[in-house]
């Protein structure tokens, strides 16, 4: 009897122990709401084209309050952020951005490449297998197929079993479609011609909502077709150069690159709506259009954290046409500055101070006009392509008799390799060869094969950038780059596309919820911010994310 009461006692102790381990269900509740209010309920990532890091300082002084300096001023700044890969160009940029990792991983190695499978060129975001929505036109035809790993935004949507949302703005399809990842809710990019609307496919829906049929049949873009005129006085300027000169392109039917210019005037000779693109308006229509989506999606109004993708792209287009040094160009941060004060306000009603995060960076850089270095005595040049591939071809059947080049395009060359098997030659012999060859010629500068960028570890310097650049199964045989501000290019505008500074050094700045306030000159690298906005999430890493970490100082 004594024993069956002994027994009970410690049976009972056991039970009275088990019950003050089990939390109660308003201890769980609790932990589950500050776990959920220690998240924004809305991170936005903003991609500004084209955009050098010192567009942030050369144009300071110019800025409002409310855009680019209330990010630097509330938030953190890392001042010495570059791209750690070659080619630095749109589409790799945008999907770097948001996997966490390179085009040797993520498979998005140019905006089109030369495809060795199929004996052709494809496109980035190019899928036949989907339909147009919005339009009826083949720009309509585009997915993000052709990239091969996740990003945080994708994997946002796994972690909250597809209820946080994605979407994904841009003037560009690829601008929209890459950062908003495979799973998106949707992704949606502007057509012209004689369109002017918001777009997107059969990939993500089969027809457009109604706040979208809304915003394109609301005039918005038709509003914009007025003259593009300085928004300061032109003559307070004085952070870019002359707005007359030799090294802007400017728009058909207009004899100067002058301001001011009339778009409604212009229109049918550059494209219809099209125009709007290469100005400082093309930010302000996706501005507006991003804005109608925080409404129109009700983005940030439950406790999943949804994410919105918004690239900038006109700066590219106007970078391009008029260069970097273009009254065109200042102008156009100097209203994109408006356009960010503008999109935060919205923020800030729609989804609350506080409850949202924020970064802002760009898919590249670029270089001056070489022109104009040249004009004033900095090394710079211009490349003729056709006379080094001319070059190559007349090299290889000098040697081998044959000609094995099937494809020269985005600094490389791409062998038949068929052929080479066929006339037993060794490949590495062959790629080593014209790598040998090429290396001669006065515009190159560096050039590797692909053996050598397979099996050699390069730690630092641009053989480094090339090898992240490098992927196995779609790069070339031969791999080469130009000389410092050596481009194939026009005499007029910039551009883009090497592992030099004028082409990696972009800004990266930080602000909203979890975010701390200070800046560093300690170097970051592109791929770090996807692991820092998972990090933040306290979700997975985008699963091609081998490359980039967290940046802890950034985070409280």
């Amino acid at each position: 009897m004594k024993k069956i009461s002994t027994f009970l006692s410690l049976v009972i102790l056991a039970m009275g122990c088990k019950a003050q381990q089990q939390p109660k269900a308003s201890q769980s509740t609790e932990q589950s709401s500050y776990y959920f209010n220690h998240k924004p309920k809305l991170v936005v990532g903003i991609v500004v084209d084209q955009m050098r890091y010192d567009y942030l300082t050369r144009f300071y002084t110019k800025y409002g309050e409310g855009g680019f300096k209330r990010m630097m001023n509330e938030g953190f700044n890392c001042k010495n952020n570059h791209f750690n890969y070659v080619p630095t160009k749109t589409a790799p940029g945008h999907a770097s951005v948001f996997s966490g990792t390179t085009p040797k991983y993520h498979g998005i190695i140019s905006n089109d490449w030369y495809d060795k499978e199929i004996k052709s060129s494809v496109y980035c975001a190019g899928d036949d297998s989907v339909e147009p929505v919005g339009t009826t036109s083949d720009a309509g035809k585009m997915s993000p197929h052709r990239m091969i790993t996740t990003t945080f935004a994708d994997e946002n949507r796994l972690f909250t079993q597809m209820r946080g949302k994605s979407i994904g703005v841009s003037v560009k399809d690829r601008g929209a479609i890459l950062p908003a990842g495979h799973s998106a809710n949707a992704a949606y990019w502007f057509y012209g011609k004689d369109q002017g609307d918001f777009i997107t496919s059969t990939y993500y829906m089969n027809d457009l909502p109604k706040w979208v049929k809304d915003f394109n049949s609301s005039d918005v873009a038709e509003s914009y077709l007025k003259p593009w005129t300085t928004y300061y006085d032109i003559k307070t300027y004085t952070e870019s150069g002359s707005d007359l000169n030799n090294f802007e392109g400017g728009f058909t039917g207009k004899e100067t690159a002058t301001f001011p210019y009339d778009l409604q005037d212009l229109k049918d000779k550059n494209g219809g709506f099209d125009i709007l693109k290469g100005t400082a308006y093309g930010n302000s229509i996706v501005a507006d259009f991003a804005i109608a989506a925080l409404t129109g999606e009700q983005l940030g109004k439950d406790e999943h954290t949804d994410v919105l993708t918004v690239s900038f792209s006109s700066t590219d287009y106007v970078g391009h046409n008029f260069g970097v040094n273009s009254k065109e160009i200042e102008d156009t941060y100097i209203r994109l500055d408006l356009d960010l004060e503008r999109f935060f306000n919205a923020l800030d009603e729609e989804v609350g101070k506080g409850n949202y995060t924020v970064f802002l960076t760009a898919d590249h850089a670029a270089v001056d006009v070489p022109a104009y270095l040249q004009s004033v005595n900095i090394p710079a040049g211009y490349v003729t392509p056709k006379e080094n591939a001319k070059r190559m071809r007349a090299f290889l059947v000098a040697k081998y008799g044959v000609d094995f080049i099937e494809n020269i395009s985005n600094n490389q060359v791409f062998f038949d390799r068929a052929k080479i098997a066929e006339m037993n030659l060794d490949l590495d012999d062959v790629q080593e060869a014209l790598v040998n060859e090429i290396i001669s010629y006065k515009d190159i500068d560096k050039a590797y094969s692909a053996k050598t960028l397979t099996t050699t570890s390069f730690p630092i310097g641009l053989e480094a950038l090339l090898q992240k650049g490098y992927n196995q199964k779609r790069s070339g045989d031969v791999v080469f780059d130009y000389k410092p501000a050596h481009i194939s290019y026009g005499h007029t505008g910039s551009t883009h596309g090497s592992g030099f500074d004028y082409d990696t050094h972009v800004p990266l700045l930080f602000f909203g919820k979890g975010i701390k306030h200070g800046q560093t000159f300690d170097k970051t690298e592109i791929t770090d911010i996807a692991p820092t906005i998972s990090a933040l999430l306290d979700i997975s890493f985008p699963n091609g994310a081998i490359i980039g970490k967290p940046l802890e100082f950034v985070l409280e």
